[in-house]
């Protein structure tokens, strides 16, 4: 009763599994290309800077402080409230030589809107913090997928979690290679944008992986195929309404959550769209490439002591 997109037969998915693999495959090559020969635009919570902490009687927007540090001629500045509506924080690249100058700049600039503005903290963060900040983010994306491999392993069967950890690996590849291409400033929030995407794609994932569980234990006939065509299709509701409302809420935060989340919101918008077709077309085509059968997802049979002798044997 609470499906509200109904599809009558089983669709195909898997009919088109290698051309879309074969995409797949040239996105993840293209990306690895990319972050080799362009990098990653860094921000400032990785490559350090100036940052400046501006008090004020009242509350002042933080657009207004940006488009007033601007006009001083300090390009990549960032302004964010801290705290309260009062206290923000202006974030400024690092140039060599110019601290004096550039906390002048900014401080001209503050005390240009008014509002009583004072100085309260002058910060220089230098790359080493930033450096360590990037290895230590990696580390994290690394350990949350070796811990889904073993979580998916435990729970499903190794070619699942092999296929699972491919999918996820592969969405994070294909976000990175686009923020790569286009040049987008990758800091902290895409960061996290990224770990919310591998839990977003694996809870996919395991939805369909479990209705493939289901289906290879009650559909006696069939290819392994069919059981992921069938699977897929009877969760195709679930995917539809997850993913549609999701995509609402990252949409919004696209277009009307500014420039301070913009980053958050487009990796998002990336991960969530390929995270959905890719617990289809990667996570489960890899499993039955892997050599997934029915035989992997039946219960062990476990034989009790003397269930060979005949029970009216004395």
């Amino acid at each position: 009763m609470f499906e509200i997109f109904k599809v009558k037969g089983t669709i195909d998915f898997l009919k088109h599994a290698k051309v879309v693999s074969l995409m797949s495959i040239v996105l993840v090559v293209a990306s690895l290309i990319s972050l080799g020969v362009r990098g990653i635009n860094w921000g400032l919570d990785f490559t350090g800077g100036y940052v400046i902490e501006v008090n004020y009687a009242e509350a002042v927007s933080p657009s207004d402080l940006r488009r007033a540090v601007e006009g001083q001629e300090i390009e990549g500045a960032v302004v964010q409230q801290f705290g309260s509506a009062r206290d923000l924080i202006v974030r400024i690249p690092p140039k060599a030589g110019e601290g004096n100058e550039l906390v002048t700049k900014v401080e001209a600039a503050a005390t240009g809107l008014g509002n009583g503005a004072e100085i309260k903290r002058v910060e220089f963060v230098g790359p080493q913090v930033g450096k360590e900040l990037a290895e230590q983010g990696g580390l994290a994306v690394l350990v949350a997928l070796i811990c889904i491999l073993a979580y998916v392993a435990a729970r499903f069967e190794w070619r699942l979690a092999l296929g699972a950890v491919i999918a996820l690996a592969h969405d994070v590849i294909v976000t990175l290679g686009v923020f790569s291409v286009l040049q987008l400033e990758f800091d902290l929030t895409v960061l996290a944008a990224l770990l919310a995407v591998v839990g977003y794609s694996l809870n996919d994932t395991i939805v369909v992986f479990d209705r493939v569980r289901e289906n290879f234990r009650k559909m006696r006939k069939g290819s392994p195929e069919h059981v992921v065509n069938t699977s897929v299709t009877q969760t195709m509701s679930r995917t539809i309404i997850t993913t549609g409302t999701t995509l609402a809420v990252v949409v919004a935060l696209f277009l009307l959550g500014g420039s301070m989340i913009h980053g958050f919101a487009t990796a998002l918008l990336l991960g969530i769209g390929v995270g959905t077709y890719s617990s289809i077309y990667v996570a489960s085509y890899a499993s039955i490439r892997l050599g997934l059968t029915r035989e992997h997802m039946l219960p062990v049979q476990v034989e009790k002591e003397g269930a060979d002798q005949d029970p009216l044997m004395p």
